[in-house]
């Protein structure tokens, strides 16, 4: 293909919008849960990003705004939260000339369980989008537990209870491992119950430091697609779920003529900043992965470089440029590309070892599945 032969700068804005749409930043690599399947190395460290290095931040982020679209700032951990009301107001106000100009939204994933009506009403002063992590009914989230190992999920649900109380809007995103991904309808009931307006759903990966767990299959994963698919078409008025939309959106565009505007979006490079001022890109996953061959995915440090000065250069790493090789490999060889459009560079290399690689478990189960659970569908609706 002639694309392979192109220079690397030419292949990476091939992929890669010149922009990002959202800069993920970590707060504290800190987490005051224990998940069995978290990826995250260092949750019970309790390391804290400074004033110093957020104000490096929000001067990369005032060179990344343009006067088009809000840029999204999304504070992930660890646990965002813990870092503690002061501190995190803090660091909000490092960015506050940019939110009041209209430049950037904030975002936080949580788990919901510190939220108070002081955390409540920082939200709400400073119009936080919200995403809560919660997997379902107790049963569902059994392995959602604190570092004692106790149960979280009355904590999670009165967290939930205060955001609704202070009229919050919050999504919801829930793990789905191989337990939970047989019982679909009791899942969505449940979500539903929740408040949120959409719900995603990640089914369960082999990534970062949780390699031993086995995932469930491409089979498992298509009989939850397909009766999840269903049960939404029974409850259009109810939650909306992630990966419906995204499917629906692209047929949408297929079948009105305009699969140019599909083809048309670029990737997010996705720059994440750790707590001590480090970047990575492509996936948060990578950060505080340890891998010499890449220099632990470092591409700089915002104290010394802006992010926009490392985004010009990221062709020239060399995690990128296989994982813009991988890109090209799977738009020649697989048949779900057009929707999928090359999943996860941190799937590829925790899975396979290589950002050059292909197809992961990640891309058959969240992506194909979801396609092959629509298409049988639709073939029995059509058989008589």
């Amino acid at each position: 293909m002639a694309h392979r032969s192109a220079p690397w700068h030419s292949r990476y804005a091939r992929w890669f919008s010149a922009r990002p749409q959202t800069v993920v930043v970590q707060p504290t690599t800190f987490c005051n849960l224990d998940c069995t399947y978290c990826y995250l190395p260092h949750r019970r460290l309790v390391r804290e990003m400074s004033p110093e290095i957020a104000g490096a931040v929000a001067r990369s982020v005032t060179a990344l705004t343009n006067g088009a679209s809000p840029l999204g700032i999304v504070w992930h951990g660890g646990e965002p939260l813990a870092l503690g009301l002061r501190k995190f107001t803090a660091l909000l106000a490092l960015f506050e000339d940019l939110r009041q100009a209209g430049a950037i939204h904030h975002y936080v994933q949580t788990n919901a369980t510190l939220i108070t009506d002081n955390w409540c009403d920082l939200l709400t002063a400073y119009e936080f989008r919200v995403g809560v992590s919660i997997d379902g009914p107790a049963t569902h989230n059994a392995e959602r537990v604190d570092l004692r190992g106790r149960s979280t999920f009355e904590r999670v649900t009165r967290g939930i209870r205060r955001l609704r109380e202070h009229a919050i809007p919050f999504s919801v995103i829930s793990v789905v491992g191989t337990d939970a991904i047989g019982r679909p309808e009791e899942l969505l009931n449940f979500l539903a119950t929740l408040g949120g307006h959409s719900v995603g759903f990640n089914i369960e990966e082999t990534e970062g430091v949780n390699t031993d767990r086995q995932p469930p299959t491409q089979e498992q994963a298509e009989e939850f697609w397909r009766r999840t698919l269903a049960w939404s078409r029974h409850h259009r008025d109810s939650v909306k779920i992630r990966e419906v939309e995204r499917l629906g959106e692209y047929l949408r565009l297929i079948r009105t003529g305009q699969r140019t505007t599909w083809e048309e979006c670029r990737l997010d490079p996705i720059p994440t900043v750790s707590w001590d001022g480090q970047v990575v890109l492509l996936s948060p996953e990578l950060a505080g992965t340890t891998d010499a061959t890449y220099n632990n995915f470092a591409v700089g440090n915002v104290q010394q470089q802006p992010i926009a000065q490392m985004l010009r250069d990221a062709h020239r790493l060399r995690y990128v440029r296989e994982f813009l090789t991988g890109l090209d490999r799977c738009q020649a060889e697989c048949e779900f590309f057009d929707f999928c459009r090359g999943a996860q560079a941190g799937n590829r290399y925790f899975e396979n070892g290589s950002l050059e690689t292909t197809e992961t478990n990640y891309c058959r189960a969240s992506r194909q599945a979801l396609v092959t659970a629509l298409s049988t569908i639709a073939i029995r609706e059509e058989t008589p």
